[in-house]
C-alpha cells in the first residue's frame, strides 16, 4: 500500500506513536531504540542550536541576554554535553 499525499511521513509516525502508547510495557529492544533515538535528537538539537548561536550578531545576541563570551562559551560545547 503507497500513500501519496504530503502528509504521509506525518501520518505514518503519528499512527507508529499511537501503536506505542497503546502498549503497556514496550519490550526491551524497543526501550532501548526510543532511548537512543531519543539521545540522538537532543544531541542533534543541541548541535545545531549551538551552530546557530554562533553565527549570531551582537544586536541579536543583546536581544536574548547574552554576551559574545557566553555565547561562544555555549557553542564551543561538543553536542553530548548538557
Amino acid at each position: 500500500m503507497s500513500l501519496t499525499t504530503s502528509h504521509a511521513p506525518h501520518t505514518t509516525v503519528t499512527a507508529q506513536i499511537a501503536h506505542l502508547n497503546a502498549q503497556a510495557k514496550l519490550p526491551t529492544l524497543a526501550r532501548f531504540c526510543v532511548a537512543v533515538a531519543v539521545k540522538v535528537t537532543k544531541w542533534e538539537s543541541a548541535f545545531r542550536t549551538r551552530r546557530h548561536l554562533a553565527r549570531l550578531d551582537p544586536h541579536e545576541l543583546d536581544d536574548i541576554g547574552l554576551t559574545r563570551h557566553a555565547a561562544k562559551t555555549e557553542a564551543d560545547k561538543p553536542f553530548w554535553q548538557d
